[in-house]
């Protein structure tokens, strides 16, 4: 299993034949088994090394790692995989499907991440995105995260750079470091 994955996200063109769902329509759950084959697709869809169902199985067994997806229509169209740390949410793996991109979903799913963290416990969600997915950075830098670092031939299946994105309530005042600086 790649213990590091980027998020995905496409600058093109949506395509959705059904009716556009309505963020009032999106149903936000913790994900089960069930889920699996949907949340593959999305994978695949996603991600050019995408995780294989064991991967999914190894993370989401361990006591630390939960798994939620969106739900509209009854049908399964993002999901997010995210690591419980001592001070921090930490975001392995989030798509949503590419007909249903550009909708408010993956926003919606980081309110509701995001409305986890508490000041005196996790107070900040850290991820990492490849240098190469500019859609991805560009998400996450309107969602509120900063890049805070540059994480030198990061992952596993290329020898690709990766940012560290952060991001803190805004009721904490936390200056960005300037490691990204030169």
């Amino acid at each position: 299993m790649s213990t590091h994955h980027e998020i995905s996200m496409t600058a093109g063109e949506r395509t959705v034949t059904a009716p556009s769902p309505t963020l009032a329509g999106i149903h936000v759950r913790w994900m089960i088994r069930r889920d699996m084959p949907e949340v593959l697709t999305i994978e695949r869809e996603a991600f050019e090394f995408p995780w294989l169902d064991e991967d999914f199985t190894r993370c989401l067994r361990q006591r630390n790692c939960i798994g939620m997806v969106a739900e509209y229509a009854d049908s399964v169209v993002a999901f997010m995989i995210y690591e419980l740390h001592r001070s921090r949410l930490h975001v392995l793996n989030f798509a949503v499907l590419r007909s249903h991109r550009r909708l408010g979903i993956g926003t919606h799913m980081l309110r509701k991440l995001s409305a986890k963290l508490a000041p005196e416990r996790r107070n900040r969600i850290a991820l990492e995105v490849r240098e190469t997915n500019l859609a991805a950075q560009l998400f996450f830098r309107a969602s509120g995260f900063r890049a805070t670092s540059v994480l030198k031939d990061f992952y596993q299946d290329t020898t690709e750079d990766a940012y560290l994105m952060e991001f803190w309530p805004e009721s904490q005042d936390v200056s960005v470091p300037r490691r990204l600086a030169g």
